[in-house]
Formats: C-alpha cells, sequence, structure tokens
C-alpha cells in the first residue's frame, strides 16, 4: 500500500499516530498494546527529525512531545472530565433514572446548566456535603 501525503498531512498524521497511541496506552503501565507502540514507532521512524531512538526503539522525540501535542490532549481531557462529571451529577440529580425519549431533555438541561457552571467556574463552587 502506498499513501501519497503532503508534508503537512503527514505531519498531522504523526499528531494522530500520537494522540491515539497516547489514548490507547498512557494509563496501561506495563500492560500496554506493544502493537500500537510499533506501529507508532514505524511511522515516526519515517520523520528523523520529530523522532528519537530510546531504549533501542525509534519513539517521538522530546522536542515533538514538548512542542504542544499535550497541550491538545489535556484540553479534550479537560472536555471530556467536565462531559462526564455534568451527565454523572445530572443522572445523581434524576434518581440514576433509565434515560428514555421522555426524560431526556431533562438530563441535556441539567447537563446544559452543569457545563454553563463549570465553564463559567470551573470546580470552584462544587460542594460536598455531608
Amino acid at each position: 500500500m502506498q499513501i501519497n501525503l503532503s508534508s503537512r498531512e503527514f505531519r498531522r498524521l504523526l499528531d494522530l499516530v500520537y494522540i491515539g497511541n497516547w489514548v490507547l496506552n498512557s494509563t496501561r503501565g506495563n500492560d500496554r498494546f506493544r502493537d500500537y507502540d510499533a506501529l507508532e514507532s514505524k511511522i515516526f521512524a519515517m520523520s528523523p527529525a520529530l523522532s528519537e531512538l530510546w531504549n533501542g526503539e525509534v519513539v517521538p522525540s522530546r522536542a515533538y512531545c514538548e512542542g504542544g501535542i499535550h497541550e491538545a490532549i489535556a484540553l479534550y481531557e479537560d472536555n471530556v472530565f467536565y462531559e462526564i462529571l455534568a451527565e454523572e451529577l445530572s443522572r445523581r440529580d434524576m434518581d440514576y433514572a433509565e434515560i428514555t425519549e421522555e426524560n431526556y431533555d431533562e438530563i441535556v438541561g441539567r447537563m446544559d446548566r452543569y457545563m454553563s457552571e463549570f465553564e463559567a467556574s470551573g470546580l470552584q463552587h462544587l460542594v460536598l456535603d455531608e
């Protein structure tokens, strides 16, 4: 198989490969998906300027990793965190009722209110009531 990419497209592909492998493997410790690591190495080896050798394997270079990609990952993680939190709090408020056509608008409305609060204040107003 041959894929023709411009330099810009190839750079975007590197970002996608790195982000994909980060999502799959960053929390797995020693139980990594090694085939994804190997594919990441293979793709990054095609860009010597953005890769380096570490413990005998080609990996994304320190310059690549420190060049802004983790800010994009962090933004994604923050968004997912707040969306999941808004959904869980909304479901809690509704006594964890099964989501149906009848209550869908209510849960979405509650989620929107939580998301508005998170956008305005983050977790500043979140309090545990014991």
